[in-house]
């Protein structure tokens, strides 16, 4: 015999699936020439409901396909008999309302959290169908390639890789090691995606952002020969090296909730102290160079060309420089203490502080590091990365962007000694 129900309960479940098909529906009802609006949506996600309810009451799982069978068909027939004077063949529509029937049955079954979540993003998909064939037109060929290649490095090469550990001190798993790169890869992905959107449109806050997604040194070479070749834009420049460096700090906290949460608290302690006073800053910055963005309009904002960050090349040398890290810092702090792997991120952390601080949060989930061992080490490689952007602005950008950057620059650094200092 099937459960029965509560009355409530199943008055709650047909009032969420009313409330799906009417945010569904809300939105269908916006459209020109619409064959399926607010009141047929919100139909349907009853219908989906009270199915799933004879469903189970009578132990035939066959009702729900027939239902969704059944509307398929009905709509089917009717673009087929009456089609759209603009020649869409409707199967949005069609598709929307099968997902809306579906919704309506998952929330019978107990998952009303998923269907409502669900809702709101087929209403977003829906709504925003303008802006996402804005992006698809907007997307190159390099573009569309770059996502396929982190499909490559996530999917494909990722599960065929051996889990197990070998090497000096068994500091190399493979799996573990493509991992993390699939990670970065991942997070510079999104920032490269991101900044090929924006473009330079809106400015020097959003490529600043994005840029330090992507990478921080790369934007700072970019932008300082940039301002050297056009004194104009030493102010925007500016801003945008600042707002890159800062990006970093909140990489790096996103990293290590992801990979040691443990360590989490302690290293946002430290780096948000820099962070707060680089917000404050770049506030500062950006209010002091508004007028000159507004004059250039974004025109002359020159577009990063920064390495798509999915290629096989850029992320077997990540990987390559992540397992030598491994195999470094395990020695290091073998044959030196955590004295050894402290100069190691000095090192390491001028070029790219990715790597370094991968390997002291995998130290730290192995226990070979206490976690202010593995704070110390992040926190080194980010200084260090630091004052080598640092150099690049006084070598690459000049005299006037490094009056502009370094005291802000400095500042940030500062905050994050005072934070080291008073953490521990």
């Amino acid at each position: 015999m099937p459960t029965i129900e509560p009355s409530y309960v199943i008055l709650q479940a047909f009032a969420t699936s009313l409330g799906i098909g009417l945010l569904i529906g809300l939105e269908r009802e916006r459209q020109p020439d619409v064959k399926a609006g607010l009141r047929t949506f919100a139909l349907v996600s009853l219908l989906g409901c009270l199915t799933a309810l004879l469903a189970q009451t009578t132990a035939n799982p066959w009702l729900l396909a027939a239902g969704l069978l059944s509307i398929a068909i009905m709509m089917i027939a009717s673009f087929a008999t009456n089609p759209l004077d603009n020649g869409d063949p409707g199967t949005t529509s069609v598709v929307a309302l099968m997902v809306c029937y579906t919704l309506g049955a998952l929330v019978w079954y107990g998952h009303a959290s998923l269907a409502v979540m669900l809702g709101i993003a087929t209403t977003a998909l829906l709504y925003f169908k303008h802006q996402l064939h804005d992006i698809t037109h907007r997307l190159t060929h390099t573009d569309i390639l770059s996502v396929l290649q982190f499909g490559v490095l996530s999917l494909v090469i990722l599960p065929i890789l051996p889990n197990h550990s070998f090497g000096p001190y068994l500091a190399l798993n493979p799996q573990h090691i493509w991992w993390m790169v699939v990670l970065i890869s991942g997070v510079s992905l999104a920032g490269y995606t991101a900044l090929r959107l924006v473009g330079t449109r809106h400015g020097a806050t959003l490529l600043g952002l994005f840029g330090g997604l992507v990478s921080s040194t790369a934007t700072t070479v970019i932008f300082s020969r940039h301002a050297r070749q056009n004194a104009a834009l030493v102010p925007v420049a500016s801003v945008i090296v600042l707002l890159a460096s800062m990006v970093v700090i909140v990489r790096l906290n996103f990293v290590a909730a992801l990979i040691a949460p443990s360590l989490w608290l302690p290293l946002a302690k430290v780096l948000s102290c820099g962070l707060l006073v680089g917000i404050v800053i770049a506030g500062w910055s950006w209010h002091k160079q508004r007028q000159t963005e507004r004059q250039t309009n974004g025109k002359t904002l020159p577009m990063p060309d920064i390495n798509n960050p999915t290629e096989l090349k850029t992320a077997i040398t990540f990987g390559a420089m992540y397992a030598l890290i491994l195999i470094l810092s395990a020695w290091l702090k073998d044959i030196a203490g955590s004295q050894g792997l402290y100069f190691l991120a000095l090192a390491s952390g001028l070029t790219d502080v990715d790597a370094i601080t991968l390997s002291a949060l995998r130290m730290t989930n192995a226990n070979s590091l206490t976690q202010t061992q593995a704070v110390m080490t992040i926190t080194l490689a980010l200084l260090a990365n630091m004052a080598f952007k640092c150099g690049l602005i006084i070598i690459i950008g000049g005299r006037e962007l490094a009056r502009r950057t370094l005291p802000g620059m400095l500042a940030i650094a500062a905050g994050i000694g005072g934070g080291l200092m008073f953490s521990f």
